[in-house]
């Protein structure tokens, strides 16, 4: 159950881990099953754990004072979940992560965060993906200023092509931040 994690972390840290650390490692991340439809995190509630996920897709979302939900996150598996602001402050978040399909994850309680970082490759890979991160956010906003609609639709396809079979297109224009009309529009265009 463990090895795509620990494939994961020797991949982003460049090292091996040894006996110890993997062993380490699984006494500090939990096993967790989401049923779909099942929240990993609701608004208000203070985000306990990040998860890692093994099988399964989520997406987090914010819903505004109109009930129109916000797509920040689609992911699956060997992606990691977490509000991050709400994690780490251990401040109520304004989002939710909710199990688009069964999921099952690895969760790391906020408690063992630090321990976790104490091993060198954990250490190392944190760093990798939080670069990473910043420059997908980073790539993210500067794409949803600078690109058109079809040019984030062809961006998310080539980048995320597993993604369009695993979430309706309603949430990937969401995420996209276009309308649900402007990405079918899109889609016919691009299949002609």
């Amino acid at each position: 159950m463990y090895e795509p994690l620990f494939e994961y972390i020797e991949r982003y840290s460049n090292s091996n881990l040894s006996a110890e650390e993997k062993e380490k490692i699984q006494s500090l991340l939990l096993p967790k099953k989401l049923r779909k439809k099942q929240y990993f995190l609701e608004e208000g509630n203070v985000c306990p754990y990040t998860g890692f996920i093994l099988k399964g897709a989520t997406r987090q979302f914010s819903v505004d004072s109109h009930g129109i939900e916000y797509i920040l996150q689609l992911a699956v598996e060997n992606w990691w979940i977490v509000d991050r602001q709400s994690f780490i402050n251990q401040t109520p978040s304004k989002y939710y992560i909710e199990a688009w399909e069964n999921t099952e994850l690895l969760i790391l309680p906020r408690p063992n965060l630090d321990a976790f970082l104490e091993i060198p490759s954990v250490k190392d890979m944190f760093w990798k993906m939080s670069e990473n991160n910043h420059i997908a956010s980073q790539k993210r906003v500067d794409d949803a200023i600078s690109l058109s609609a079809l040019e984030r639709y062809e961006s998310f396809v080539t980048h995320h092509a597993d993604m369009i079979q695993r979430f309706p297109l309603h949430q990937i224009a969401s995420y996209l931040g276009i309308s649900r009309e402007t990405l079918s529009r899109i889609r016919k265009q691009s299949f002609r």
